[in-house]
């Protein structure tokens, strides 16, 4: 209930945010990173083989969502170089918006309070909610269609994880 508030200010913030195609692959860059974190701290403090696996499963993944992100910014960057535009805007709409809220802020060693392998999964399974429903409300606010993939693609996998840390979570 404390994020309801929340969710119009994104929205307000989004809509009045222009993005460009390499704004939404940063923002989904941090994603990822901090999604990697996430599940790696939280397998290392798993003590479920099942519970550990999958979050290195996702772990990994994130590696290579992460690697994926990090060659298109390559391919991007070159093509906006020159334009003398300061990635401000975008480093704003992380820090107020998404560091933090999704995936949970580790200088707070929130990972190292849960109580078991069931209130880790629960916590992955709200983070990945979170994350789709932030990038649905950039998506309802964005009319670029190459930022759009980029949210979309991201959805896409973080609707995957979201699956398959639920589906694991029904055999406890």
């Amino acid at each position: 209930m404390k994020e309801a508030p929340k969710e119009p200010e994104l929205a307000k913030d989004s809509r009045d945010t222009s993005f460009q195609c390499v704004d939404a692959v940063e923002i989904s860059l941090f994603i990822e990173k901090e999604g990697l974190a996430f599940y790696e701290k939280a397998a290392k403090n798993a003590l479920d083989s099942r519970v550990r696996d999958m979050f290195l499963r996702l772990a990994e993944e994130e590696r290579i969502h992460i690697q994926t992100l990090k060659n298109k910014i390559q391919f991007l960057k070159p093509a906006i170089s020159g334009k003398g535009k300061t990635r401000n805007p975008v480093d704003t709409f992380v820090g107020e918006e998404i560091k933090g809220k999704i995936f949970p802020n580790f200088e707070l060693k929130a990972v190292n309070k849960f109580k078991n392998d069931v209130e880790a999964l629960d916590y992955g399974i709200e983070s990945e909610k979170r994350s789709i429903e932030t990038l649905a409300r950039l998506l309802e606010n964005e009319k670029k269609l190459d930022v759009k993939a980029v949210f979309s693609h991201l959805m896409v996998e973080e609707k995957k994880h979201l699956a398959l840390l639920e589906d694991l979570k029904k055999e406890f």
